[in-house]
Protein backbone atom coordinates (compact mmCIF):
# COMPACT_ATOMS: atom_id res chain seq x y z
CA UNK A 1 0.00 0.00 0.00
CA UNK A 2 1.53 3.39 -1.04
CA UNK A 3 1.58 5.93 1.87
CA UNK A 4 0.61 9.47 1.25
CA UNK A 5 3.18 12.30 1.40
CA UNK A 6 0.67 13.98 3.51
CA UNK A 7 -0.18 11.67 5.75
CA UNK A 8 3.45 11.42 6.37
CA UNK A 9 4.47 15.17 7.21
CA UNK A 10 1.06 15.17 9.33
CA UNK A 11 2.40 12.29 11.18
CA UNK A 12 5.09 13.66 12.34
CA UNK A 13 3.43 16.74 13.02
CA UNK A 14 1.78 14.62 15.32
CA UNK A 15 4.53 13.02 16.83
CA UNK A 16 6.47 16.77 17.42
CA UNK A 17 3.19 17.61 18.91
CA UNK A 18 2.93 15.02 21.05
CA UNK A 19 6.64 14.79 22.52
CA UNK A 20 6.99 18.53 22.71
CA UNK A 21 6.31 18.09 26.39
CA UNK A 22 9.30 15.71 26.59
CA UNK A 23 11.89 16.82 29.19
CA UNK A 24 15.20 15.20 29.30
CA UNK A 25 16.53 16.87 32.52
CA UNK A 26 14.50 17.44 35.50
CA UNK A 27 12.92 20.51 37.13
CA UNK A 28 14.64 23.28 39.28
CA UNK A 29 15.01 22.83 42.87
CA UNK A 30 16.30 25.88 44.81
CA UNK A 31 19.48 24.70 47.01
CA UNK A 32 19.32 24.48 50.40
CA UNK A 33 20.96 26.78 52.56
CA UNK A 34 19.98 25.84 56.10
CA UNK A 35 19.30 29.24 57.72
CA UNK A 36 19.81 29.36 61.49
CA UNK A 37 16.50 29.96 63.08
CA UNK A 38 17.95 33.07 65.04
CA UNK A 39 21.10 35.68 64.70
CA UNK A 40 23.86 35.18 67.30
CA UNK A 41 23.31 38.53 68.47
CA UNK A 42 20.25 38.20 70.87
CA UNK A 43 17.84 41.27 71.33
CA UNK A 44 18.34 43.83 74.34
CA UNK A 45 16.42 42.00 77.48
CA UNK A 46 13.85 45.02 77.79
CA UNK A 47 12.41 47.83 75.30
CA UNK A 48 14.51 50.53 76.18
CA UNK A 49 17.59 48.84 75.76
CA UNK A 50 15.73 47.42 72.08
CA UNK A 51 15.34 51.03 71.17
CA UNK A 52 19.06 52.06 72.48
CA UNK A 53 20.76 49.35 70.40
CA UNK A 54 18.85 49.83 67.13
CA UNK A 55 16.63 46.68 67.91
CA UNK A 56 13.11 46.75 66.31
CA UNK A 57 11.00 43.53 65.65
CA UNK A 58 10.00 43.76 62.00
CA UNK A 59 6.01 44.55 61.31
CA UNK A 60 4.25 44.91 57.85
CA UNK A 61 3.20 48.49 57.89
CA UNK A 62 7.30 49.71 58.53
CA UNK A 63 8.41 52.33 56.37
CA UNK A 64 11.58 50.11 56.17
CA UNK A 65 9.48 47.24 54.47
CA UNK A 66 8.59 49.73 51.84
CA UNK A 67 11.93 50.28 50.48
CA UNK A 68 12.31 53.69 51.57
CA UNK A 69 14.66 52.67 54.72
CA UNK A 70 16.20 55.99 54.78
CA UNK A 71 12.92 57.89 56.05
CA UNK A 72 13.56 55.93 59.59
CA UNK A 73 15.98 58.82 60.25
CA UNK A 74 13.71 61.55 59.91
CA UNK A 75 15.89 64.00 58.26
CA UNK A 76 14.33 65.68 55.10
CA UNK A 77 17.66 66.62 53.69
CA UNK A 78 18.92 62.99 53.47
CA UNK A 79 15.56 61.79 51.85
CA UNK A 80 15.69 64.49 49.11
CA UNK A 81 19.67 63.24 48.37
CA UNK A 82 18.31 59.88 48.46
CA UNK A 83 15.17 59.79 45.97
CA UNK A 84 17.69 61.50 43.26
CA UNK A 85 19.71 57.94 43.50
CA UNK A 86 17.13 56.03 42.10
CA UNK A 87 16.58 58.65 38.90
CA UNK A 88 19.94 60.26 38.47
CA UNK A 89 23.04 57.78 39.42
CA UNK A 90 24.62 56.28 36.45
CA UNK A 91 25.70 52.44 37.68
CA UNK A 92 21.87 52.40 38.63
CA UNK A 93 21.11 53.29 35.06
CA UNK A 94 23.21 50.82 33.77
CA UNK A 95 22.07 48.18 36.04
CA UNK A 96 18.53 49.11 34.44
CA UNK A 97 19.62 49.01 30.89
CA UNK A 98 21.75 45.59 31.25
CA UNK A 99 17.90 44.46 32.73
CA UNK A 100 16.50 45.64 29.45
CA UNK A 101 18.74 44.21 27.68
CA UNK A 102 18.02 40.57 29.15
CA UNK A 103 14.01 41.34 28.91
CA UNK A 104 14.77 41.43 24.81
CA UNK A 105 17.03 38.45 25.05
CA UNK A 106 14.15 36.54 26.90
CA UNK A 107 11.85 37.38 23.59
CA UNK A 108 14.83 36.15 21.79
CA UNK A 109 14.95 33.09 23.37
CA UNK A 110 11.11 32.58 22.66
CA UNK A 111 10.96 32.76 18.81
CA UNK A 112 12.39 29.51 18.13
CA UNK A 113 8.74 27.27 19.71
CA UNK A 114 6.91 29.26 16.44
CA UNK A 115 7.38 28.58 12.39
CA UNK A 116 9.62 31.40 11.18
CA UNK A 117 8.10 32.58 7.75
CA UNK A 118 10.35 34.07 4.86
CA UNK A 119 10.01 35.54 1.26
CA UNK A 120 12.11 36.41 -1.29
CA UNK A 121 10.44 38.47 -4.20
CA UNK A 122 12.48 38.35 -7.32
CA UNK A 123 12.49 39.70 -10.85
CA UNK A 124 15.64 38.00 -12.89
CA UNK A 125 16.85 38.57 -16.41
CA UNK A 126 19.74 37.57 -18.40
CA UNK A 127 20.71 36.48 -21.88
CA UNK A 128 23.67 35.49 -23.89
CA UNK A 129 24.64 34.12 -27.63
CA UNK A 130 23.10 31.26 -28.27
CA UNK A 131 24.39 28.80 -31.18
CA UNK A 132 20.49 28.57 -32.92
CA UNK A 133 17.33 30.86 -33.01
CA UNK A 134 14.80 28.25 -31.24
CA UNK A 135 12.44 29.97 -29.31
CA UNK A 136 12.25 27.77 -26.07
CA UNK A 137 8.48 26.75 -24.47
CA UNK A 138 6.86 28.73 -22.19
CA UNK A 139 5.05 26.49 -19.29
CA UNK A 140 3.46 27.55 -16.41
CA UNK A 141 4.94 27.14 -12.71
CA UNK A 142 8.50 27.19 -14.62
CA UNK A 143 10.24 30.08 -13.18
CA UNK A 144 12.72 30.04 -15.80
CA UNK A 145 11.64 30.89 -19.56
CA UNK A 146 14.05 31.19 -22.60
CA UNK A 147 13.39 33.07 -25.89
CA UNK A 148 15.91 33.53 -28.97
CA UNK A 149 16.33 35.58 -31.64
CA UNK A 150 19.16 36.30 -34.06
CA UNK A 151 21.36 33.86 -32.63
CA UNK A 152 20.89 35.63 -29.07
CA UNK A 153 18.94 34.09 -25.75
CA UNK A 154 17.86 35.48 -22.77
CA UNK A 155 15.75 34.58 -20.28
CA UNK A 156 13.74 36.58 -17.62
CA UNK A 157 11.84 35.03 -14.46
CA UNK A 158 9.30 36.24 -12.07
CA UNK A 159 9.49 34.47 -8.46
CA UNK A 160 7.33 35.08 -5.33
CA UNK A 161 8.31 32.63 -3.13
CA UNK A 162 7.53 31.95 0.93
CA UNK A 163 9.18 29.19 2.73
CA UNK A 164 7.97 28.35 6.03
CA UNK A 165 10.50 26.42 8.57
CA UNK A 166 9.92 24.96 12.07
CA UNK A 167 11.85 23.07 14.27
CA UNK A 168 9.40 21.20 17.28
CA UNK A 169 10.50 21.60 20.44
CA UNK A 170 10.95 17.78 21.14
CA UNK A 171 13.41 17.53 24.22
CA UNK A 172 12.22 20.90 25.69
CA UNK A 173 15.79 22.67 24.93
CA UNK A 174 14.22 25.83 23.69
CA UNK A 175 11.45 25.82 26.60
CA UNK A 176 14.42 25.65 28.95
CA UNK A 177 16.19 28.50 27.26
CA UNK A 178 13.61 30.70 27.59
CA UNK A 179 13.55 29.50 31.49
CA UNK A 180 16.83 30.10 31.51
CA UNK A 181 16.46 33.81 30.25
CA UNK A 182 13.77 34.58 32.51
CA UNK A 183 15.71 33.42 35.34
CA UNK A 184 18.78 35.67 33.95
CA UNK A 185 16.04 38.97 33.72
CA UNK A 186 15.20 37.68 36.81
CA UNK A 187 18.39 37.82 38.25
CA UNK A 188 19.05 40.81 36.37
CA UNK A 189 15.98 42.72 37.95
CA UNK A 190 17.17 41.82 41.57
CA UNK A 191 20.88 43.53 40.55
CA UNK A 192 19.08 46.72 39.54
CA UNK A 193 17.66 46.44 43.26
CA UNK A 194 20.83 45.57 44.71
CA UNK A 195 22.48 48.84 42.91
CA UNK A 196 19.76 50.51 44.15
CA UNK A 197 20.38 49.65 47.84
CA UNK A 198 24.67 50.04 47.23
CA UNK A 199 24.38 53.57 46.19
CA UNK A 200 21.98 54.46 48.30
CA UNK A 201 23.54 53.31 51.63
CA UNK A 202 26.73 54.86 50.51
CA UNK A 203 25.13 58.19 49.97
CA UNK A 204 23.75 57.71 53.47
CA UNK A 205 26.86 56.96 54.88
CA UNK A 206 29.05 59.44 52.96
CA UNK A 207 25.96 62.01 54.80
CA UNK A 208 26.20 61.05 58.47
CA UNK A 209 30.07 61.31 57.61
CA UNK A 210 29.64 64.74 56.52
CA UNK A 211 27.54 65.98 59.01
CA UNK A 212 29.84 63.77 61.60
CA UNK A 213 33.10 66.10 60.16
CA UNK A 214 30.10 69.12 60.74
CA UNK A 215 30.62 68.51 64.88
CA UNK A 216 34.04 67.79 65.09
CA UNK A 217 34.52 71.30 63.06
CA UNK A 218 32.01 72.72 65.15
CA UNK A 219 33.78 71.33 68.60
CA UNK A 220 37.37 71.84 67.81
CA UNK A 221 35.74 75.71 66.76
CA UNK A 222 34.48 75.85 70.16
CA UNK A 223 38.13 74.41 71.63
CA UNK A 224 39.91 76.69 69.39
CA UNK A 225 37.73 79.89 70.97
CA UNK A 226 38.28 78.51 74.37
CA UNK A 227 42.36 78.37 73.87
CA UNK A 228 42.53 81.96 72.59
CA UNK A 229 41.02 82.60 75.68
CA UNK A 230 43.03 80.86 77.95
CA UNK A 231 46.30 81.95 75.56
CA UNK A 232 44.81 85.74 76.36
CA UNK A 233 44.86 84.37 79.94
CA UNK A 234 48.60 83.40 80.28
CA UNK A 235 49.54 85.82 78.21
CA UNK A 236 48.41 88.29 80.54
CA UNK A 237 49.78 86.36 83.39
CA UNK A 238 52.97 86.44 82.15
CA UNK A 239 53.10 90.47 81.38
CA UNK A 240 52.38 90.18 85.46
CA UNK A 241 55.04 88.06 86.14
CA UNK A 242 53.09 85.41 87.31
CA UNK A 243 53.64 82.84 84.43
CA UNK A 244 56.49 82.27 82.80
CA UNK A 245 56.85 81.83 79.45
CA UNK A 246 57.20 78.21 78.70
CA UNK A 247 53.31 78.89 79.64
CA UNK A 248 52.74 81.04 76.61
CA UNK A 249 54.76 79.01 74.37
CA UNK A 250 52.47 75.62 75.47
CA UNK A 251 49.22 77.66 75.27
CA UNK A 252 50.20 78.84 71.92
CA UNK A 253 51.44 75.23 70.40
CA UNK A 254 47.50 73.80 71.55
CA UNK A 255 46.26 76.63 69.78
CA UNK A 256 47.94 76.23 66.48
CA UNK A 257 47.34 72.88 66.64
CA UNK A 258 43.53 73.03 67.03
CA UNK A 259 43.91 75.33 64.22
CA UNK A 260 45.36 73.09 61.67
CA UNK A 261 43.44 70.23 62.59
CA UNK A 262 39.77 72.38 61.88
CA UNK A 263 41.45 72.96 58.95
CA UNK A 264 42.64 69.09 58.14
CA UNK A 265 38.79 68.49 58.53
CA UNK A 266 37.66 70.78 55.32
CA UNK A 267 39.52 68.69 53.20
CA UNK A 268 37.54 65.04 54.42
CA UNK A 269 34.05 67.20 54.46
CA UNK A 270 34.93 68.45 51.10
CA UNK A 271 35.58 64.71 49.90
CA UNK A 272 32.45 63.45 51.35
CA UNK A 273 30.09 66.74 49.79
CA UNK A 274 32.04 65.72 45.98
CA UNK A 275 31.17 61.47 46.50
CA UNK A 276 27.73 62.58 47.70
CA UNK A 277 27.33 64.59 44.17
CA UNK A 278 28.70 61.62 41.83
CA UNK A 279 26.06 58.85 43.83
CA UNK A 280 23.12 61.30 42.74
CA UNK A 281 24.40 61.95 39.24
CA UNK A 282 25.42 65.74 39.69
CA UNK A 283 28.95 67.16 39.27
CA UNK A 284 30.55 68.59 42.13
CA UNK A 285 30.07 71.97 41.29
CA UNK A 286 26.76 71.20 41.07
CA UNK A 287 25.67 70.63 44.85
CA UNK A 288 26.43 72.16 48.27
CA UNK A 289 25.53 70.62 51.49
CA UNK A 290 25.06 73.32 54.74
CA UNK A 291 26.64 71.87 57.46
CA UNK A 292 24.67 70.21 60.31
CA UNK A 293 25.07 67.95 63.17
CA UNK A 294 24.57 64.75 64.29
CA UNK A 295 22.35 65.12 67.88
CA UNK A 296 19.88 61.58 67.14
CA UNK A 297 20.80 57.86 67.82
CA UNK A 298 20.59 55.29 65.57
CA UNK A 299 16.41 54.42 65.53
CA UNK A 300 15.34 51.27 65.89
CA UNK A 301 15.90 48.71 62.62
CA UNK A 302 13.31 46.40 61.96
CA UNK A 303 14.95 43.01 62.13
CA UNK A 304 13.21 39.97 61.53
CA UNK A 305 14.53 36.26 61.79
CA UNK A 306 17.46 34.56 59.43
CA UNK A 307 15.54 32.92 56.98
CA UNK A 308 13.87 36.19 55.74
CA UNK A 309 17.18 37.34 54.15
CA UNK A 310 16.80 34.89 51.42
CA UNK A 311 13.66 36.73 50.40
CA UNK A 312 14.69 40.16 50.91
CA UNK A 313 18.28 40.51 49.99
CA UNK A 314 18.37 41.36 46.49
CA UNK A 315 21.85 40.01 45.95
CA UNK A 316 20.65 36.40 47.98
CA UNK A 317 18.28 36.58 45.70
CA UNK A 318 20.01 37.48 42.58
CA UNK A 319 22.35 34.55 42.80
CA UNK A 320 19.75 31.61 43.43
CA UNK A 321 18.33 33.04 40.35
CA UNK A 322 21.72 32.18 38.41
CA UNK A 323 21.55 29.06 39.66
CA UNK A 324 18.04 28.07 38.19
CA UNK A 325 19.32 29.51 35.01
CA UNK A 326 22.45 27.41 35.16
CA UNK A 327 20.51 24.71 35.75
CA UNK A 328 18.07 24.80 32.92
CA UNK A 329 21.84 24.69 30.84
CA UNK A 330 22.39 21.19 31.71
CA UNK A 331 19.06 20.39 30.19
CA UNK A 332 19.92 22.18 27.06
CA UNK A 333 23.17 21.07 26.90
CA UNK A 334 21.63 17.03 27.25
CA UNK A 335 19.03 17.73 24.85
CA UNK A 336 21.97 17.49 21.94
CA UNK A 337 22.02 13.98 22.43
CA UNK A 338 18.61 13.03 20.41
CA UNK A 339 17.83 14.18 16.90
CA UNK A 340 15.85 17.42 15.72
CA UNK A 341 13.32 17.23 14.02
CA UNK A 342 12.20 20.36 11.09
CA UNK A 343 9.28 21.15 9.18
CA UNK A 344 10.11 23.06 6.23
CA UNK A 345 7.33 24.25 3.59
CA UNK A 346 8.04 26.63 0.16
CA UNK A 347 5.10 27.58 -1.85
CA UNK A 348 4.63 30.67 -4.17
CA UNK A 349 4.04 32.20 -7.88
CA UNK A 350 6.92 31.83 -10.33
CA UNK A 351 6.51 32.51 -14.35
CA UNK A 352 8.15 34.32 -17.11
CA UNK A 353 5.70 36.03 -18.20
CA UNK A 354 4.31 39.30 -16.19
CA UNK A 355 0.89 38.81 -17.03
CA UNK A 356 0.59 35.12 -15.86
CA UNK A 357 3.30 35.68 -12.84
CA UNK A 358 0.13 36.38 -10.24
CA UNK A 359 -2.07 33.79 -11.12
CA UNK A 360 -3.03 30.37 -10.30
CA UNK A 361 -1.37 28.26 -12.87
CA UNK A 362 1.95 29.65 -11.80
CA UNK A 363 1.87 28.37 -8.49
CA UNK A 364 5.09 26.37 -7.14
CA UNK A 365 5.26 24.04 -3.75
CA UNK A 366 7.27 21.50 -2.00
CA UNK A 367 7.34 20.01 1.95
CA UNK A 368 9.30 17.91 3.95
CA UNK A 369 10.72 16.69 7.24
CA UNK A 370 14.07 16.20 7.62
CA UNK A 371 15.56 14.52 10.76
CA UNK A 372 19.18 15.13 11.53
CA UNK A 373 21.19 13.54 14.45
CA UNK A 374 24.43 13.84 15.31
CA UNK A 375 26.45 9.79 15.15
CA UNK A 376 30.08 10.94 16.73
CA UNK A 377 31.76 13.95 17.89
CA UNK A 378 34.48 12.72 19.70
CA UNK A 379 33.18 13.32 22.94
CA UNK A 380 31.86 16.96 22.62
CA UNK A 381 28.42 16.71 23.73
CA UNK A 382 29.83 14.94 26.62
CA UNK A 383 32.11 17.73 27.63
CA UNK A 384 29.60 20.23 27.45
CA UNK A 385 27.31 18.53 29.44
CA UNK A 386 30.18 18.26 32.07
CA UNK A 387 30.89 21.62 31.30
CA UNK A 388 27.40 23.12 32.36
CA UNK A 389 27.16 20.45 35.79
CA UNK A 390 30.21 22.01 36.83
CA UNK A 391 28.80 25.64 36.19
CA UNK A 392 25.49 24.98 37.79
CA UNK A 393 27.82 23.41 40.53
CA UNK A 394 30.05 27.00 40.66
CA UNK A 395 26.74 28.91 41.14
CA UNK A 396 25.28 27.23 44.03
CA UNK A 397 28.52 27.68 45.75
CA UNK A 398 28.31 31.00 45.00
CA UNK A 399 24.63 30.91 46.20
CA UNK A 400 25.75 29.66 49.30
CA UNK A 401 28.60 31.70 49.63
CA UNK A 402 26.39 34.71 49.55
CA UNK A 403 24.15 33.73 51.97
CA UNK A 404 27.20 33.15 54.42
CA UNK A 405 28.51 36.35 53.66
CA UNK A 406 24.74 38.47 54.20
CA UNK A 407 24.45 36.29 57.52
CA UNK A 408 28.01 37.29 58.83
CA UNK A 409 27.23 41.13 57.80
CA UNK A 410 23.85 40.56 59.86
CA UNK A 411 26.09 39.85 62.59
CA UNK A 412 29.15 42.30 62.27
CA UNK A 413 26.61 45.71 62.57
CA UNK A 414 24.23 44.12 65.32
CA UNK A 415 27.69 43.32 67.06
CA UNK A 416 28.74 46.92 66.32
CA UNK A 417 25.45 48.80 67.55
CA UNK A 418 24.90 46.66 70.93
CA UNK A 419 29.52 47.67 71.55
CA UNK A 420 29.28 50.51 70.45
CA UNK A 421 25.91 52.11 72.04
CA UNK A 422 28.25 51.05 75.49
CA UNK A 423 31.06 52.59 74.32
CA UNK A 424 28.81 56.07 73.76
CA UNK A 425 27.77 56.07 77.61
CA UNK A 426 30.88 55.17 78.80
CA UNK A 427 32.26 58.17 76.66
CA UNK A 428 29.56 60.07 77.71
CA UNK A 429 30.62 59.80 81.42
CA UNK A 430 34.30 60.39 80.58
CA UNK A 431 33.55 63.42 78.86
CA UNK A 432 31.34 64.53 82.17
CA UNK A 433 34.78 64.12 84.09
CA UNK A 434 37.11 65.49 81.73
CA UNK A 435 35.13 68.81 81.87
CA UNK A 436 34.44 68.34 85.83
CA UNK A 437 38.57 67.76 86.16
CA UNK A 438 38.79 70.65 83.18
CA UNK A 439 37.23 73.08 85.85
CA UNK A 440 39.08 72.08 88.56
CA UNK A 441 42.28 72.72 87.20
CA UNK A 442 41.31 75.84 85.76
CA UNK A 443 40.55 77.52 88.90
CA UNK A 444 43.80 75.83 90.69
CA UNK A 445 45.53 77.50 87.59
CA UNK A 446 43.97 80.91 88.11
CA UNK A 447 44.96 80.69 92.16
CA UNK A 448 48.19 79.63 91.54
CA UNK A 449 47.89 76.18 93.24
CA UNK A 450 48.37 74.48 90.30
CA UNK A 451 50.88 74.70 86.68
CA UNK A 452 49.64 74.96 83.19
CA UNK A 453 50.67 71.45 82.64
CA UNK A 454 47.93 70.61 84.56
CA UNK A 455 45.13 72.65 82.62
CA UNK A 456 46.75 71.19 79.21
CA UNK A 457 46.22 67.43 80.25
CA UNK A 458 42.80 68.60 81.37
CA UNK A 459 42.22 70.22 78.15
CA UNK A 460 43.90 67.53 76.13
CA UNK A 461 41.28 64.67 77.41
CA UNK A 462 37.73 66.44 77.29
CA UNK A 463 39.51 67.25 73.16
CA UNK A 464 39.85 63.45 72.98
CA UNK A 465 36.49 62.24 75.00
CA UNK A 466 34.38 64.81 73.03
CA UNK A 467 35.79 63.89 69.57
CA UNK A 468 35.41 60.24 70.35
CA UNK A 469 31.42 60.93 71.14
CA UNK A 470 31.20 62.68 67.85
CA UNK A 471 32.92 60.15 66.20
CA UNK A 472 30.80 57.34 67.80
CA UNK A 473 27.32 58.46 66.74
CA UNK A 474 28.58 59.00 63.35
CA UNK A 475 29.90 55.25 63.43
CA UNK A 476 26.26 54.30 65.19
CA UNK A 477 24.27 55.83 62.54
CA UNK A 478 26.52 54.45 59.48
CA UNK A 479 26.31 50.74 61.56
CA UNK A 480 22.28 51.41 61.39
CA UNK A 481 23.00 52.15 57.82
CA UNK A 482 24.90 49.26 57.18
CA UNK A 483 22.40 46.61 58.98
CA UNK A 484 19.90 48.01 57.37
CA UNK A 485 21.76 46.87 54.14
CA UNK A 486 22.59 43.59 55.20
CA UNK A 487 18.96 43.12 55.77
CA UNK A 488 18.01 43.71 51.92
CA UNK A 489 17.17 47.52 52.81
CA UNK A 490 12.82 46.52 52.02
CA UNK A 491 13.94 44.84 48.86
CA UNK A 492 11.95 41.33 48.63
CA UNK A 493 11.35 38.92 45.83
CA UNK A 494 7.99 39.97 45.35
CA UNK A 495 9.63 42.70 43.16
CA UNK A 496 10.78 40.00 40.43
CA UNK A 497 9.16 40.65 36.97
CA UNK A 498 6.59 38.06 36.30
CA UNK A 499 7.03 35.63 33.24
CA UNK A 500 4.79 38.04 30.74
CA UNK A 501 6.46 41.32 31.94
CA UNK A 502 9.85 39.17 30.72
CA UNK A 503 8.79 38.71 27.44
CA UNK A 504 6.61 42.08 27.01
CA UNK A 505 7.60 44.50 24.25
CA UNK A 506 9.99 46.62 24.74
CA UNK A 507 8.62 50.05 24.46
Amino acid sequence: MKTHPNLVVSGLVTLALVSAGCAVWPGYRQPSIGAPPAFKEPPPVNLEEAAAAGWKQSQPGDAYAKGRWWELYNDPALNALEEQVNVSNQNVLQAEALYRQTRAAVRVARSPLFPSVTTAPAITASGGATANGNDATNTPGNASVTGSRSGASRSTSFALPSSVSWEPDLWGSVRRGVTASVATAESLAAKVGNARLLFQAELAQNYFGLHGLDGEMELLARTEASYQEYLTLTQNRFSGGIASDLDVAQAEAQLYAIQAQLMDLGVQRAAFEHAIAILIGKAPAQLSIPPATLTVAPPPVPLGVPSELLERRPDIAAAERQVAAANEQIGIAMAAFYPNLTLTGNAGLASSSLARWLTWPSRIWSVGPQLAATLFDAGRRRGVVAEQRAAYDATVAAYRQTVLTAMQQVEDNLAALRILSAEAEIVQRTVQSASRALAISSAQYRAGTASYLTVITSQATLLTAEVTAVTLLTRRLSASVLLIEALGGGWDASQFPTDQHAIASQP
